[in-house]
């Protein structure tokens, strides 16, 4: 799908397994449905997060995650770093300011909707993936006639303060192509006031006219 070049990112579409916690001894404990992961979801109105993307080159970037539904979201990188992902409530922006590039994508098209629009039934397109720790609930999410838009495979803890009972750690997206970005978050707040002009951004093209 996407691809901002000069690092060979693919941000936001792959992610591995290195987010889960390492397994520890347990009896069986009773597991987590599917439901009780929408009912997280459907209790997140808006999010902020620290977060580190790390690519499938092992290149490692920071930034801040903003998240607002329906369907808003923002990656802020870290200073220096001259791209942004944003999403006005219909689309997602890819933005290299280094080269005045803007891709753009339907939020439909990018697995991060189930996360976005509240009004998909998760059921349709996600299914609960066992793990070895029972502290861990991972969901895996596709579109089996689209697997052109990738897959995401979210990470959860199980964390009784957070919403639902559930504190989203992560996420590892997967591309048509095979490559795996993971993201990981820090430092998570939920139904904060987030306003709307967090999801503006400048035009690339003028940010790349000489002055």
């Amino acid at each position: 799908m996407w691809r901002i070049k000069p690092l060979k990112l693919k941000p936001l579409i792959a992610l591995p397994m290195a987010l889960a916690v390492p397994a520890i001894a347990a009896p069986a404990p009773e597991s987590t449905s599917l439901q009780a992961v929408q009912d997280h979801l459907a209790k997140v109105n808006s999010m902020t997060a620290d977060f580190s993307q790390t690519d499938r080159n092992g290149k490692v970037l920071t930034g801040k995650l903003t998240l607002k539904k329906p369907g808003k979201i923002r990656f802020q990188y870290e200073k220096g770093v001259p791209y942004l992902v944003v999403s006005n409530g219909k689309a997602i922006y890819f933005i290299d300011y280094s080269v005045g590039d803007e891709q753009r994508y339907p939020i439909g098209n990018s697995p991060l909707s189930i996360l976005l629009d509240p009004s998909r039934d998760a059921s349709k397109f996600a299914k609960i993936v066992p793990t070895a720790d029972p502290r861990i609930v991972s969901v895996e999410a596709y579109d089996p006639k689209n697997p052109q838009y990738g897959r995401i495979t979210l990470i959860f803890a199980k964390q009784g303060s957070a919403p639902g009972g559930l504190m989203l750690e992560g996420w590892v997206t997967l591309d048509a192509q095979g490559n795996r970005t993971t993201i990981r978050l820090d430092d998570q707040k939920f139904n904060v006031p987030v306003s709307d002009r967090m999801f503006r951004w400048n035009d690339p093209k003028r940010a790349k006219r000489p002055h």
